[in-house]
């Protein structure tokens, strides 16, 4: 899933052959997104920037 700069353009070329003929502006910018964040979501986990569900239950102050 990680994409170097090099490809970037490829990759944006197949997000963009992946949409259907009826798409809208806003899916295209909504599915660039979803990618980014999941890349910046990985990139953050293998940098070791994670937090457990536990974590994040009490910082919403959720029950565990």
């Amino acid at each position: 899933m990680k994409t170097t700069e090099g490809s970037i353009k490829e990759e944006a070329r197949r997000i963009v052959d992946q949409l259907p003929e009826t798409a809208t502006w806003e899916d295209l910018i909504y599915r660039l997104y979803v990618r980014q964040s999941i890349e910046a979501g990985l990139k953050d986990a293998e940098e070791g920037h994670e937090e457990s569900v536990e974590e994040v239950r009490r910082s919403f102050g959720l029950p565990e």
